[in-house]
Parts: structure tokens; C-alpha cells; sequence
């Protein structure tokens, strides 16, 4: 146990800090203190001495410099059973510091607010997290509080322990703050990489909030958390149970999809992370029920996207099938009501979620990898046609819609659409032609060709072989999108004039493994 005689307090957030300063000031603990923080010190009428003064040193540099002196740092690292400590402290007149409360600067929310540079630099916290590391080092003999969040804690070790601190407590209190330390330099070290674009630095660092604890990872034998590079997930849970790991997962992916449509327009619907049904119908109604028409068996239990408002008439067909998740973005009251009357369908908000500057990391081992996310927009210049026979601006479109969709499911992809709407997915095989044929049998299951209009399909990759594209052909495909590079290319272009089909080929291919 340590007792508590000197604290040093130097906090952005001022919060509690009046109840803070009642139970130290209770427990007779001389305070130290700088700046903005002495002022309100004083303000609630509490004794302090201010660093300056304690130090025998000015505040400089237009403050810059306020709390970096030897007398603070060597009081806060002194290890007090060491005499050599004890006896450099005596020779210079320094004292120990027994307990250092300290906030930083708000960097991260800095950075949402302000564009200018120069003022972000100036938000850089330095003395702070120097004064934090030090006292979190020097665990075994200094408390060290990094969040308001503590106050309670550390009031209640005060009052438990006669105004010591225990060793456990302390230890979890240094690994905090290390987190802490480590978090805020890694927000201003990816601030610095995104300033000089570089995608892949020689050192990356990944930090996130955490969010929340799940209840388990995809299986129940597994432990898992999500968490956010921001402050909070820009998602909100209207109503429902708990979201699960296998949920988030979904939804992330659905959300991929619907953020890539036409703005307010679209339906999404996924199941195991694989689309299952996608519309761009303009009638957001017909939208959804064209969305659930391409394959209806594997939407049951799925997750639905809506890239728009939920109005009554939707929710009520929403309503009829069993679903784990809805994303809306925004929702009418009464929508609402009428989705939160199944009280275990997991209601989401996306509207303040941006689709920018995304990446994709997968860990193995002791590695993992990292790439920018296949989320940019698509323009006619990114394609060329090479069959003899030119698509409309009609069939283009859906050829577009089509490929845009490929890119999303699980390779490898087949899509087949009709109507800016799919109506077969295949997803996921070794095989390009199991994928084809996956694709063709549901069209066949669940498509009714009264709809009319040509029948289109979409693959995420070249075909190596001709079969492929045979096979979709014999179904009735009269267009298909595909990556070129293939040594056959020429074969392809060579069978889809023979059989009069169009034929569009892509500069970019789409794998999503």
C-alpha cells in the first residue's frame, strides 16, 4: 500500500472534477497544478499550488511548456526505496508525487472539427502523456488516473485504504494509461500518414474503442468484441436483441453493398454474408420485393438493407418475413412501431455512416493482411465493349448494376440480373462453372420470366473457359460483363458473336475472398 500525500492534476476534461477535489482535499493531499486546470481549482475553491511555482519556473513558449521540469518528473519517477532516488531528491529539494491525474488534449475530435493544420498541431498534447508514461512506469509506488472515469474508483481506494493505494490497483491503473498513451500517439501517427498518402507505411498501427463485448464469435466456443476507429460505430441500434458477431458481420457487408447503389435507392439482402437478393428498383416497395424474389428460401433469417427511408407500406411487408436484421436509413415513426412490434428484429440506423477511406484487414498467426477496400465508383470508362453487337444504355446499366454487385459476393461470382434486379447469385465455389450453374438454378427456381426484358450476367472474374459462358448463354443470358485477361479472351469474343450475345469486358477484376 501507498500512501497518497502529493497529487499533480493537469486535465482537459473538467468534468467531476469538483467531486474529485472534495475527497482529495478530505484526505489532506496537497495539490499541484498548471494552467486552465489551476484556474478552476481555484474558481471552486480549493487550495493549490501552481506549477510554476512549485517548479520555480515560468510557463514558456505560450505555454508549450508548462509541467516539463526535472522537480515534477523526478518527483513522479523517484523509486522510493532506492536511496540514490531519495537522496538526489534531498540534494535537489525536490518531493515525491504520489498520484498524477491527467487528461490530454482532444486530438481525435480536433481533427473532426478543424481542416486547418497548424491548429491540429497545436493540439498535440506533449506534457500529458509524458507526465502519464513516467507515472505509469513508476507504477509501484505512483498512482496514475487517466479518465474520469476513474474518479470513482480511485475515491473509493482513497476512502477503503485510509488514503492509500494497493499494488493491483495501481498496476491496472499504469496499464491503462499506457493504453491510453499508445491510442493518442497512434491517432496523431495516422493523422501525420494520411497527411503524406502513404497506404502502407514501414510501421502500421491499428487501434480502436471498444465497443462492446459480444456474447461469442461466430461459434459459441469463441470470445469476441467489436470495435470502432472512431468514438462510437456512426450506426444506431433502434430497437431488437443484442447484436451478435455473425450480425455485425452481415451488416458490415450489407452495408458495403447499399452504400455503393444510386443515393436513395436500393435493397440489400444478405445471409451469411453473401448477397442473397439486390434491387435498384426506383419503387422502394417493388424494390424490396424484387430484392426477396431472387432467391426468398435463403432470405429467410437474413439481414435487409434499405439505402432509404422506411415509410409504412414497406414496413408492413417487412413484417411478413422472418428476418434478424433491418438497416434503414432513417425511418417513420410509424414504420417503426410497426418493426418494433417483432421484438427480437434488430432494428439499424445507417444514415450517419460514410462509405470513405475503407480498409480490409484479415489476421493470421502472428500476421495480418491489409488492403484499401473495392468500394470506388464505377464509370463507363472503366469498361469497353467487344462484342460486334453494342449494348443499349439500358443493358449497359444493368450489366454495370450487375458487376457491381459481383464485386461483393464471395468468389467465385456469378450474378445474373434482369430489370436492375438480381435474379440468381452464385457465390463462393472452386469452380466459375458451379458458380454458373448455382446462378442459373435459382433463376430457374424462383424468376418469372412475365417480367420480360433481357436476362444479363455478371462475373467477378474472366472465364478461363468457354463453358461458363456457354452455359449462362443456354439459360438465356443475352449480355454478360466479365474482367478481361484471360488467354482465351479471344475464344469468349469469338463465342458470343457466334451466338449473338453482348459482350463487355472490365479493366478491373473483383475477387472477394
Amino acid at each position: 500500500m501507498k500512501k497518497i500525500k502529493t497529487a499533480l492534476i493537469s486535465v482537459h476534461d473538467k468534468k467531476k472534477l469538483n467531486l474529485l477535489l472534495k475527497n482529495l482535499y478530505k484526505h489532506k493531499i496537497q495539490i499541484i497544478s498548471s494552467g486552465g486546470t489551476f484556474k478552476e481549482i481555484k474558481k471552486l475553491g480549493y487550495n493549490c499550488i501552481e506549477a510554476s511555482k512549485y517548479t520555480g519556473s515560468k510557463e514558456i513558449l505560450d505555454g508549450r511548456v508548462k509541467t516539463l521540469h526535472p522537480k515534477i518528473h523526478a518527483g513522479i519517477l523517484s523509486i522510493r526505496k532506492k536511496k540514490s532516488h531519495t537522496r538526489d531528491l534531498k540534494k535537489n529539494n525536490f518531493q515525491e508525487i504520489d498520484l498524477v491525474i491527467v487528461n490530454f488534449y482532444p486530438f481525435e475530435k480536433i481533427l473532426e472539427n478543424k481542416n486547418n493544420h497548424k491548429n491540429i498541431i497545436e493540439n498535440i498534447d506533449i506534457g500529458g502523456p509524458t507526465m502519464v508514461r513516467a507515472a505509469a512506469k513508476n507504477f509501484n509506488d505512483v498512482t496514475v488516473i487517466t479518465s474520469t472515469e476513474q474518479y470513482a474508483n480511485l475515491i473509493e481506494e482513497l476512502n477503503s485504504n485510509k488514503c492509500k493505494t494497493s499494488l493491483d490497483f495501481r498496476q491496472k491503473m499504469s496499464e491503462i494509461a499506457f493504453t491510453e498513451t499508445a491510442y493518442y500517439d497512434s491517432v496523431i501517427s495516422n493523422y501525420f500518414i494520411s497527411k503524406s498518402k502513404k497506404s502502407f507505411p514501414k510501421k502500421k498501427i491499428i487501434f480502436g474503442n471498444l465497443i462492446e463485448n459480444l456474447r461469442y464469435g461466430e461459434n459459441p466456443h469463441q470470445e469476441a468484441a467489436i470495435y470502432s476507429l472512431k468514438q462510437d460505430l456512426n450506426i444506431k441500434q433502434l430497437s431488437g436483441k443484442k447484436l451478435s458477431y455473425n450480425n455485425y458481420h452481415d451488416i458490415f457487408s450489407a452495408l458495403l453493398i447499399s452504400k455503393s447503389l444510386p443515393k436513395n435507392i436500393g435493397t440489400t439482402i444478405i445471409k451469411h454474408a453473401n448477397p442473397c437478393g439486390v434491387s435498384i428498383n426506383k419503387n422502394k416497395l417493388e424494390s424490396y420485393k424484387q430484392a426477396l424474389a431472387c432467391d426468398p428460401i435463403s432470405a429467410f433469417g437474413g439481414i435487409v438493407a434499405c439505402n432509404f427511408k422506411i415509410k409504412n407500406n414497406l414496413a408492413l411487408e417487412l413484417k411478413k418475413t422472418y428476418l434478424e436484421v433491418v438497416i434503414c436509413k432513417g425511418i417513420e415513426n410509424n414504420a417503426l412501431k410497426i418493426l418494433k412490434r417483432k421484438k427480437n428484429l434488430r432494428i439499424i440506423d445507417s444514415s450517419k455512416l460514410e462509405n470513405t477511406d475503407l480498409n480490409n484487414i484479415s489476421s493470421y498467426f502472428n500476421f495480418f493482411l491489409l488492403q484499401n477496400a473495392d468500394t470506388f465508383s464505377f464509370s463507363k470508362s472503366n469498361f469497353k465493349v467487344v462484342s460486334k453487337i453494342k449494348p443499349s444504355f439500358k443493358t449497359l446499366k444493368n450489366l454495370i448494376f450487375a458487376f457491381n454487385v459481383c464485386r461483393f459476393v464471395k468468389s467465385n461470382a456469378i450474378v445474373i440480373a434482369n430489370k436492375d434486379s438480381t435474379i440468381g447469385i452464385g457465390s463462393g465455389q472452386p469452380s466459375r462453372l458451379d458458380s454458373c450453374e448455382i446462378a442459373i438454378n435459382k433463376m430457374n427456381k424462383f424468376f418469372n420470366e412475365k417480367r420480360g426484358d433481357e436476362i444479363i450476367a455478371a462475373s467477378d472474374a474472366f472465364f478461363p473457359f468457354v463453358d461458363g459462358i456457354e452455359k449462362l448463354v443456354q439459360s438465356g443470358v443475352s449480355a454478360i460483363i466479365q474482367p478481361s485477361g484471360s488467354i482465351r479472351d479471344k475464344e469468349i469474343i469469338k463465342f458470343a458473336n457466334k451466338t449473338n450475345t453482348v459482350l463487355v469486358f472490365s479493366k478491373t477484376r473483383h475477387f472477394k475472398h
